[in-house]
C-alpha cells in the first residue's frame, strides 16, 4: 500500500534537519506512543518504521539518493501488507487525519475487511475512531461545521457497524451534539438562494429547541445538562438575525402550540414586524389576538395593544389602553410629556417599533420608523376605511319588534367581520373598572333565541294574540263558506258577524286591561332600584354641561353638590322580564356606588345587584389606588340605553355615557383627567338565584 507520506513527515522533521535533530526526533517518537489501545504488534511495527527512517536520513549517501527521488516527483511511501496499519498510524500522527480516516475506512470495508476478531480489525477500528474525531476538529477550526459533523457521523456509523469501542462511540456522539449549534449557524448563515441548506438548518433548530425543553427549558430535556439556559439564550440571539420574519413567525407559532409562552410573545412581535414593514394591517389583528391570549406574568400588555390600535387609526382606543396601563413609570412619563397625549403615544409607539419590533430579522431593515408614511399608504387607508364600515355594520338597533331580524343580521355580519379580522372582540377594553381576574376571563355564551321570548314581553305577547285572532278570523270565514252560511240573507250574515266580532272584542279588551293592570301592580310593588332625589339629577346635568364647556378645568370647578354622599336603597331585580328603566336604574346604582367607593367616600355594598367578580375588581382597583396615594373622582351619566339581546338568563344592553374621570393625589394635587363623551359600554346582566345581576361590561367600543 502506498501512502501520501515521505520520510521527513514520517519522523516529524523538516527536509533541512541535521542528523542530530533527526536522531533526537526519533527518540521522542519512540518514547511517545499514540494510544494505549493499539496492539503490541502494531506498535512494534511503528517503532521499526521510525528506526528505518532515522537510519536512512542520517546516512549521507542514502539521504542524497532519497532527496533526488523527491525532486523527481516520487513523494509517497510503499508499505508491505503487514506494516500497513503502522503506516496509517504514522500518517495520522503526521497531521493528515482526514487522509488516514478515508484510507482506514476503506480498509474496513469489503473486499479488504480484516478477519473477525483479528488484531488488524481491532487496530483499524480504533484508528478509525481517532482519525474521525481529529478530522472533525480540523474542520471545526476551519469553521466548516457541516464537514466536521459528516466525519463524526461516519465514525459513529462505522463503530456501530463493527460493534466495538462503545466508549469511543459515545465520545463521538457527545462531540456531534456539542457541534449542533455551530452546524445550525453554518447552515442558516449561508446565502438564501441555498434553500436546501436553509431548510435543513431550520429543521435542526426546531428539533434542538423541542428536545431541550422549549425556549424556556421548562420541559424535560433530552440533552440533560447540555446547553444550559444561559448558553442557549446567547446562541439563540446570535442565530435569530439569520432568520427571515416569516420563518420566525412559523417557528414561534409552532412552539407556542407546544405550550411555550415565550414563543407566543415572540410570534406577536414577528407578526407586528411583518404587518408594519410589509404594510399588512391584517397581521396586526393576528398579533393582537395572540397577545391577548398570553398569560405572561409581569407583562403589561395594554401599551403594546395600544400601539396596535394607534397603527389602525383608533386614537380613542389607543388612549384608553395607555390610560389603563399598570406601569407607574409609563403613566408618569405620559403625564409629564411636554406635548399632548397623542404625541406621547406616537413617540412611544415609534420607539417600540424601532427598538423592540423591527430588529433581529434577515429581511427587514430596522431603519428609522416613519409613522406618517404608514398612515399615508393607500392600502392602509383603504383597510381602515373598510374596517370602519365593517364596524358600523355590526351595530344593533334597539327595537323590540325587530329584535329577531336584527339578531340574525348582526350575527351574519359579525361572522363575516371575524373572518376578515380574526376576532372583533379584541377591540374591546375592560376599562374603567379594573383588570379581570383569571376566573372571569371565560366569556358568557349567549343562548339561542326561542319562542318563549314573546311570553315574557307584555306588548309582544299582545301582538302575538292579535295575529292569532286574525288567523282565527280567516279560519272562521272558511268555516262559513264550507257550511254555505254566506249564501243566506246578507243582512243575516252581517248580524252574525257583528255579534261574533263584538263578543271577541269585549273578551280581548277585558283580558288586556287585566293583564296590564297586573303588570303595573308588579312594577309598583318592586319600585325603582335606586331612589334618587331630583336635585341629584339636576346636579349631574350641570356636571355634564360643565364637562362639555371646559373638560380640562380643575377639579374644584365641579359644583359642590356633585361630590356629596347620597344614600341609595338597592333592591334585587326579580322581574323575569325587566324594563329598560329597571336596567337603567340598576346600572346607575353600579356607577354611582362605584364612584363614591373609588373616591374614598363610602364602602361598596352592591351584592344584591352586582356579581362578586365585579365587586372584587373594584375593591382591587381601590387598593391599588391607596398604595399609589391617589383617589379617583368619577362622574358618569347615562345618555342613551339600547337593548341588544335578551334571553331568559342573559340581557345585553349598549349604553352611551358622559364620562369624566380625574385622578387626584391624597394631598389634593391634580394628576390626570380623562374625559370621554360619549363612552360606549356594553353591560351584561345574568339571571341567577331569582334575580338579575350585573356580571360584566366591556367599554371603549
Amino acid at each position: 500500500m502506498e501512502l501520501p507520506l515521505d520520510h521527513f513527515r514520517l519522523i516529524g522533521v523538516s527536509p533541512s534537519a541535521t542528523s542530530e535533530e533527526i536522531l533526537r526526533a526519533f527518540q521522542l517518537r519512540l518514547d511517545k506512543t499514540p494510544d494505549e489501545g493499539f496492539t503490541y504488534e502494531v506498535l512494534t511495527q511503528r517503532s521499526e518504521l521510525l528506526r528505518l527512517t532515522a537510519d536512512l536520513l542520517t546516512d549521507p549517501e542514502s539521504r542524497r539518493e532519497y532527496e533526488n527521488l523527491l525532486l523527481n516527483g516520487n513523494s509517497g511511501l510503499d508499505f508491505s501488507s503487514n506494516r500497513e496499519v503502522a503506516g496509517l498510524i504514522l500518517l495520522w500522527e503526521s497531521g493528515s487525519a482526514k487522509e488516514a480516516f478515508k484510507i482506514t475506512r476503506k480498509a474496513l470495508q469489503p473486499p479488504q475487511t480484516p478477519a473477525l476478531g483479528s488484531s488488524r480489525e481491532a487496530d483499524l477500528t480504533l484508528l478509525a475512531a481517532l482519525t474521525a474525531r481529529d478530522s472533525a476538529i480540523q474542520e471545526q477550526q476551519l469553521r466548516s461545521y457541516s464537514n466536521a459533523a459528516d466525519f463524526l457521523h461516519e465514525g459513529i456509523h462505522l463503530l456501530q457497524r463493527m460493534g466495538k469501542l462503545e466508549n469511543r462511540r459515545k465520545e463521538l456522539e457527545e462531540d456531534l451534539l456539542a457541534l449542533l449549534p455551530f452546524r445550525i449557524l453554518d447552515l442558516l448563515s449561508r446565502d438564501l438562494n441555498d434553500q436546501e441548506s436553509h431548510k435543513k438548518g431550520l429543521s435542526m433548530l426546531e428539533n434542538l429547541i423541542i428536545k431541550r425543553g422549549g425556549l424556556e427549558g421548562d420541559n424535560k430535556s433530552v440533552y440533560k445538562d447540555y446547553l444550559n439556559q444561559q448558553d442557549f439564550e446567547a446562541f439563540f440571539q446570535q442565530i435569530k438575525p439569520f432568520l427571515t420574519v416569516q420563518e420566525q413567525i412559523d417557528l414561534f407559532i409552532e412552539l407556542q402550540k407546544r405550550g411555550s409562552l415565550e414563543a407566543g410573545f415572540l410570534a406577536f412581535l414577528s407578526l407586528t414586524a411583518i404587518g408594519f414593514s410589509r404594510r399588512k394591517p391584517e397581521k396586526l389583528f393576528e398579533a393582537r389576538r395572540i397577545l391577548k391570549k398570553l398569560n405572561l406574568s409581569g407583562l403589561d400588555s395594554m401599551p403594546l395593544i395600544g400601539c396596535l390600535d394607534l397603527l389602525l387609526a383608533d386614537i380613542d382606543q389607543a388612549s384608553a389602553r395607555f390610560s389603563s396601563s399598570s406601569d407607574e413609570n409609563l403613566q408618569d412619563w405620559l403625564n409629564n410629556y411636554p406635548g399632548n397625549k397623542l404625541e406621547a403615544i406616537c413617540t412611544y409607539c415609534k420607539n417600540w417599533l424601532q427598538n423592540d419590533v423591527l430588529v433581529g430579522y434577515r429581511d427587514i431593515d430596522s431603519k428609522d420608523v416613519d409613522l406618517d408614511s404608514w398612515f399615508e399608504d393607500r392600502e392602509i387607508q383603504e383597510f381602515i376605511e373598510k374596517l370602519e364600515k365593517k364596524s358600523n355594520r355590526i351595530a344593533i338597533r334597539s327595537n323590540f319588534q325587530n329584535q329577531q331580524v336584527e339578531k340574525e343580521t348582526s350575527t351574519k355580519t359579525t361572522e363575516d367581520f371575524d373572518n376578515l379580522l380574526g376576532n372583533i372582540d379584541e377591540r374591546r377594553l375592560p376599562w374603567p373598572g379594573g383588570i379581570k381576574q383569571d376566573y372571569e376571563n371565560a366569556e358568557i355564551k349567549e343562548n339561542e333565541f326561542n319562542e318563549e321570548y314573546f311570553k315574557k314581553k307584555p306588548i309582544e305577547f299582545y301582538n302575538f294574540l292579535i295575529e292569532k285572532i286574525a288567523e282565527l278570523k280567516f279560519s272562521f270565514g272558511e268555516f262559513l263558506n264550507d257550511k254555505k252560511i254566506i249564501y243566506q240573507s246578507p243582512y243575516l250574515v252581517y248580524i252574525y258577524a257583528f255579534l261574533i266580532l263584538f263578543a271577541f272584542g269585549i273578551g280581548i279588551g277585558f283580558l288586556r286591561n287585566n293583564f296590564k293592570k297586573s303588570i303595573q301592580e308588579e312594577v309598583i310593588a318592586e319600585k325603582p332600584l335606586i331612589s334618587k332625589d331630583k336635585n341629584q339629577k339636576i346636579s349631574e346635568k350641570n356636571i355634564i354641561q360643565e364637562i362639555k364647556k371646559n373638560p380640562s378645568s380643575k377639579l374644584n370647578s365641579i359644583p359642590e353638590k356633585s361630590t356629596s354622599i347620597i344614600s341609595y336603597e338597592f333592591k334585587e331585580l326579580n322581574s323575569p322580564s325587566p324594563s329598560l328603566e329597571d336596567i337603567r336604574n340598576l346600572i346607575n346604582g353600579w356607577l354611582l356606588s362605584k364612584s363614591n367607593y373609588l373616591a374614598g367616600k363610602s364602602e361598596i355594598n352592591l351584592s344584591k345587584i352586582v356579581s362578586k367578580g365585579l365587586i372584587d375588581r373594584t375593591i382591587e382597583e381601590r387598593e391599588n389606588d391607596i398604595k399609589k396615594g391617589i383617589y379617583k373622582e368619577i362622574n358618569s351619566q347615562i345618555r342613551k340605553i339600547d337593548l341588544e339581546s335578551q334571553t331568559s338568563s342573559r340581557i345585553v344592553v349598549l349604553v352611551e355615557l358622559n364620562y369624566l374621570e380625574r385622578i387626584v393625589k391624597n394631598s389634593g394635587e391634580f394628576v390626570n383627567e380623562t374625559s370621554l363623551t360619549p363612552l360606549k359600554v356594553r353591560y351584561i346582566l345574568g339571571f341567577s338565584n331569582k334575580s338579575w345581576k350585573l356580571v360584566d361590561f366591556v367599554s371603549g367600543l
